[in-house]
Formats: C-alpha cells, sequence, structure tokens
C-alpha cells in the first residue's frame, strides 16, 4: 500500500500531538508545571528530571540520530514508572507512545511512581539478556539507517582507488538521512534472507515516498557515492541480481542475425559459444525489441523491486544536476572543461612482452594488478586495467603497452541511451545534460530516449510513443520537467565498470551516502593466500581524487 506525502504528514502531526498531550499529562501527575511540556528542548531537561536521569542525556538529543534512540528510551522509562515490567506493554507503549502516553496521563487506574520510590525490579538472567538484546539491536539499527553503514567493495570498478575487499564506512547524514521506503523488513539484511535466493527480507504492505532530512552538504563532483542500482529496479535472480533491461538487450543482439560484430564478439564472450547455440536452437527466429523480453521471462526468475533494497552501488559522482558531461576519447569534460581525473584511474591496456611470458602472477601481485583486471591473450600478450604508475612500472621491464580507445562515432548498444542515433561508447560519449529538478527539456520522437526511464520508472509517469507523438500520463507532451536532481557516476576503473555511461543518471532518492572511510581491507589475490589483511589501507580516508 502507497502512503501519500499528505498521509505521512498528517499522520506526523497527530503523533506529534498525542506526544505533547501525553506529556503534558504525564509532566501533571508527576507534579511537575504541564506547560514545561510546551517550552522546546526544555522540556527534554523537565523529562529527564521526571524520570530520575542525568543531565547529560540531554546533549545526546543534539546528535542527529542518537536523538531518535534517546526520545524512544526516555519513553520506555517513563512507562516503567506506571509499573509497567513486561514486555508487551513497553514495547507496544514505546512503538505507539502518541496513543500510550495519553493514556497513562489521563487514565486514573495508571498510577506515577517516582524513580527514587520505584520498587527494584528483579531481573532474571533471560531478561537481562533481553533488554540488552532489545536496545542493542535498536541502537545499531538506528545508527545504521540515519548515521553510518558498512559496505564492502565487491567489484574492481573503482580500482585501483578502492579495491576489491575493501570494507568501506558510510555516511548517511552527509547528504540527507534518508526514511526508509519499505518500513517492514528483516533488520540488517537488505533484500534476500540469507541462504536463500528467492526469500525477500521485506514486505510491501506499507510503502513510504520519499522523505529525507536536512541535508549537512550537497553531494559534489569527485564524491565517492553509494546509492541503490537505479537500473535494477528489475532483476534476474539466477544472473545474480543482474539488471533485466541489459538481459534483454544482449539476448535481442543474441537472437538478431544482422546485428553488428563488435556486439555479436560481446554476447559470445559473456555467455559462451555453446550458450548461445543452445538458445538460437531452443527459441529459432529473429528476435527484435519486445521479443527478447518473452525469452528473459521464460528463462530466469524476473522479480521488482522497491528503491532501497535495489543493489548498492558505489562510484564516483562526476556530474551534478544541469552540468553538461562530454567524454572525448577517454577524457571526461564537465561543462566544457577538461574534468580532473582520479589519480589511480585505469583504462585497458594492451601489454605485448618481447619474450612472449608477460607478467608472472608474482610480478602482477607486485603492481597491485587485479585478478578480475586481467584478461591473458596468449604469446606473451594480454590486456590489464591500469592507472598510469601501473603503466610506467611495466614499460620499466622493457614491456609494449598501448591504451585501448574506443574510436568516436562507433555504437555499442551496451551504451545508454542504447538508441544508434546516438553513437556513443565508453570512450566517446555525449554531450549530455544532467536533468535538475526544475529544468524543462523539450520532449520528441529523438530525444524522449534521453529520458522515458526517468520520467516513467523514477519519477512515475506513463509514457505512450504512438504516431511519432509523445503521451505523458494520456496528454500528447513536447517537454517535461523534472521533479528530482540526477547524477551521473562513474568507476574510477573506466574500461571495466558498470555505471551511468551504461544505465543512465543516479535519482536524488537513491543516493544512500558518501564513502567516507575504509576501515578494513582484505586481499583477495587467490594465489598467494587470500583473506590477508592489508594494513596500509586501513582507516584511509576517501578523497575527491
Amino acid at each position: 500500500m502507497e502512503i501519500s506525502l499528505t498521509a505521512i504528514y498528517i499522520s506526523l502531526a497527530v503523533m506529534l500531538i498525542g506526544f505533547y498531550v501525553g506529556l503534558w499529562t504525564v509532566f501533571k501527575k508527576a507534579g511537575r508545571a504541564p506547560w514545561h511540556a510546551l517550552i522546546p528542548l526544555y522540556n527534554i531537561w523537565a523529562w529527564l528530571r521526571v524520570i530520575g536521569r542525568p543531565w547529560w542525556w540531554l546533549l545526546l538529543f543534539l546528535m542527529p540520530a542518537i536523538a531518535v534512540f534517546m526520545f524512544f528510551l526516555m519513553i520506555w522509562k517513563t512507562i516503567r514508572l506506571f509499573g509497567k515490567t513486561s514486555y508487551l506493554p513497553l514495547i507496544l507503549g514505546t512503538a505507539f507512545f502518541f496513543v500510550y502516553l495519553p493514556y497513562l496521563g489521563i487514565s486514573e487506574k495508571e498510577v506515577f511512581t517516582p524513580y527514587s520510590q520505584l520498587p527494584k525490579f528483579k531481573k532474571s538472567s533471560a531478561r537481562e539478556w533481553g533488554d540488552a538484546i532489545i536496545f542493542a539491536v535498536a541502537a545499531a539499527y538506528l545508527i545504521r539507517t540515519f548515521m553510518v553503514e558498512f559496505y564492502a567493495i565487491p567489484t574492481s570498478s573503482m580500482e585501483s582507488s578502492l579495491m576489491v575487499g575493501d570494507y568501506l564506512a558510510v555516511g548517511k547524514m552527509d547528504y540527507w538521512a534518508r526514511l526508509p521506503m519499505t518500513p517492514i523488513a528483516v533488520p540488517f539484511v537488505h533484500h534476500t534472507i540469507p541462504g536463500t535466493k528467492m526469500v525477500k527480507s521485506y514486505v510491501e504492505w506499507i510503502k513510504f515516498p520519499y522523505l529525507k532530512a536536512h541535508a549537512f552538504r550537497q553531494i559534489e563532483r569527485g564524491d565517492v557515492v553509494v546509492f541503490n542500482y537505479p537500473d535494477g529496479d528489475t532483476v534476474a535472480i539466477e544472473r545474480q541480481n543482474e539488471s533485466y533491461y541489459a538481459i534483454v538487450r544482449e539476448f535481442e543482439t543474441l537472437f538478431n542475425p544482422e546485428a553488428a560484430e563488435p556486439e555479436r564478439y560481446q554476447v559470445l564472450a559473456r555467455y559462451g559459444q555453446n550458450f548461445v547455440m543452445n538458445m538460437q536452437a531452443k527459441y529459432p527466429g529473429k528476435y527484435y525489441q519486445g521479443k527478447g523480453r518473452d525469452v528473459v521471462k521464460k528463462e530466469y526468475h524476473v522479480v521488482a523491486r522497491p528503491v532501497d533494497k535495489r543493489e548498492n552501488y558505489v562510484k564516483r559522482c562526476v556530474a551534478v544536476a544541469g552540468d553538461k558531461l562530454q567524454i572525448i576519447d577517454g577524457q571526461l569534460y564537465i561543462n566544457d572543461k577538461p574534468a580532473d581525473n582520479p589519480t589511480r584511474m585505469q583504462f585497458s591496456y594492451l601489454v605485448s612482452d618481447p619474450l612472449h611470458v608477460g607478467l608472472t602472477s608474482k610480478k602482477r601481485k607486485e603492481l597491485d594488478i587485479n585478478e578480475e583486471d586481467c584478461y591473458q591473450l596468449g604469446d606473451g600478450k594480454s590486456i590489464y586495467m591500469l592507472n598510469n604508475s601501473q603503466v610506467e612500472r611495466i614499460e620499466k621491464l622493457g614491456m609494449e603497452v598501448v591504451k585501448r580507445v574506443e574510436e568516436a562515432g562507433e555504437y555499442s548498444s551496451d551504451i545508454f541511451p542504447h538508441d544508434a542515433r546516438y553513437a556513443w561508447n565508453k570512450d566517446n560519449f555525449g554531450p549530455f545534460t544532467i536533468p535538475a529538478k526544475g529544468v524543462t527539456v523539450p520532449i520528441n520522437d529523438s530525444t524522449i530516449v534521453l529520458y522515458d526511464k526517468i520520467i516513467e520508472n523514477y519519477e512515475l509517469n506513463t509514457v505512450e510513443k504512438k504516431d511519432g507523438k509523445i503521451y505523458i500520463n494520456g496528454v500528447e507532451s513536447d517537454s517535461y520537467t523534472f521533479k528530482m536532481d540526477y547524477y551521473f557516476m562513474m568507476g574510477d576503473n573506466r574500461h571495466n565498470s558498470a555505471d551511468s555511461r551504461f544505465w543512465g543518471v543516479v535519482p536524488e532518492n537513491h543516493v544512500v551516502g558518501k564513502a567516507l572511510f575504509v576501515w578494513l581491507s582484505i586481499d583477495k589475490f587467490k594465489e598467494f593466500g587470500e583473506n590477508k589483511i592489508r594494513f596500509d589501507r586501513m582507516f584511509k580516508s576517501i578523497g575527491k581524487k
């Protein structure tokens, strides 16, 4: 059930009124002037006096997220002063404080006992463990939701700025604290119950719209950002939660005998020739746009996910809302000026050894070349993803190193907007202006491919193309005004990163937080004993370069 913003605001108003009524009546029973409950900040100090807690708890109310935990803790302590010791009134009363506090304050049956006179409640060992677990889970959940969360780097898309095996601390309050959109979920679990592939960790009986707390700062170019994968709104379970849309495009290429050779090569490299032949035999005939969807749905379990339960990605923000972005021969330009490149940015290079030996495993380890970024071609030739420092060190070994750049005008169907009228590829992309809230753009048969997913999937309108005309929500339209800001994210490993070049921009409501520092780093290089801690990377801050 989708809850509207109006309903949420009304609910918040009801909760606020219920809280103040409850505090007023509880203060009155406690022998304190009820009007103290209405004075901001002072009412917290007065409340602490009522429940017999130290004054310095007030300082904790000045800290984001911790203040939320302290609020519910004080409600719990208030309920205890009415002689409630069992979990049922304590947990339900704390959850529905806006009803239970007024009841305790108004009901003649409920007697307030000052903290100093409260009979000592002897806890069993099970009760002590239960209380500890409840408070620990509540505190950890609030901190994880509103302050900081920890993520692992599973792929080499940010090499070698961030490495496979790095564990990141991600700040939730730097940009804004996004409220959970699917509030009924298993704590500390993302989208699937561990040990299963299909069992959801959440239910969608109640869904909240996008709401955020006050932002301390805005996303800036160069920030390393964690976000929910926009193209992951619909995924294939058996393909490791890969984007449904990307798989459809690949299957359409697979079944299209007139596809360009580079695209056919990509499909063969991805799936293997036997797979391609078996699939073509299983589904004979030509499959163009629309037909590929049928094949994918027959082969895989395809599921849709809400925004906050989509896969978490980490990339660098290279362009913010309103920026004009273009990539020319691998160099990024923002607003017609060359962008600052990350110091350890990587590209694809062909490395040739005149001795036909190539780089040994030991040498690759010394150079910090990730196994995922190594493709052996034989005869001493290999393709590596390298940064400038690695290139220089390999050249000193007497090897030839040639940068591989896709030519301008060479169309790649993998690249956004997946339309041959925009002959873009990884190294030559745009120009493209990043959509910004309140900005209006012209809409026609040519430009709609740039914005249709934004209009329909992210901003929840209907889009229909008919007789060369565009209909938005059933109304013929020649323009559209964006409702959100958007961002362009790219991996520092420019030739081995699935990023905005492939699936488009990231909406502001998909942003999770800012990567702050590496708190743990474990080496995944298998040939030399994986799971070794890289102490030199621990507590390394993550900067813009």
